[in-house]
């Protein structure tokens, strides 16, 4: 099937960066900060909720602890930078935060839990309900990280349609997997990473959530296997 809903999402990010990197060198510094600061407290809202969707919180924290273990022996962080690094070559940005930016931007639009569950009900259901009220959003969201960090933003949508389509297509054919217990696992899993993204957004501690990555797939493993 072809994950409409993942396409529109990522046209909507390319619109609202393209309307960022316009406004970025006509905002000062400080309303960049600012913006920073209201997007880190909204960003920890949003991981909050979701992590509150926890079933076991076990299964949850040994997720984590095994995913990293993996994201670290594999080096994601450095794949990341290295991939970023490649398209700002090729598109010949010189841009300083073009790595920053897409990997943050990237980060944010895909571990949320309307990415995930939007891309489950489109994949499961054929209903793009959700993403097509996450591509609003991250249209706007978009343009305050465009504005902030630059062209890189923009280059977000190819992990966005790559991530969300493959989940979508995924659960077109394996929909009998899906349980209400293995999405609110997922979910929980995903907004205890948006919160390390807030913690970084806030300049509170900059936590290595690449490497945390795998633990989005170790908790689907762990859940059907102990429940």
């Amino acid at each position: 099937m072809i994950p409409t809903g993942s396409l529109v999402n990522g046209a909507a990010i390319i619109g609202g960066s393209i309307i960022g990197i316009l406004l970025h060198s006509r905002f000062p510094e400080r309303i960049r900060q600012i913006i920073f600061q209201a997007l880190g407290l909204g960003v920890i809202l949003i991981g909050i909720q979701m992590s509150l969707k926890v079933q076991d919180i076990l299964v949850l924290i040994f997720s984590l602890l095994i995913g990293g273990i993996i994201g670290e022996l594999l080096r994601l962080d450095t794949m990341f930078e290295r991939g970023a690094g490649w398209l700002k070559k090729k598109v010949g940005s010189k841009d300083t935060g073009f790595i920053d930016g897409m990997i943050t931007a990237s980060l944010i639009f895909c571990i949320g839990a309307m990415a995930i569950i939007g891309s489950l009900e489109e994949g499961i259901k054929g209903d793009t309900t959700i993403l097509y009220t996450k591509a609003m959003l991250d249209g706007f969201a978009s343009i305050a990280l465009a504005s902030s960090y630059g062209i890189g933003v923009l280059f977000s949508f190819i992990p966005v349609i790559i991530y969300q389509g493959a989940l979508t297509i995924f659960a077109s054919s394996f929909q009998e997997w899906f349980s209400p217990l293995i999405i609110d696992q997922l979910t929980a899993c995903g907004g205890l990473l948006i919160i390390g993204i807030s913690l970084t957004l806030l300049e509170i501690k900059r936590i290595n959530l690449a490497n945390l990555l795998p633990s989005l797939g170790v908790v689907v493993a762990l859940t059907v296997l102990f429940n």
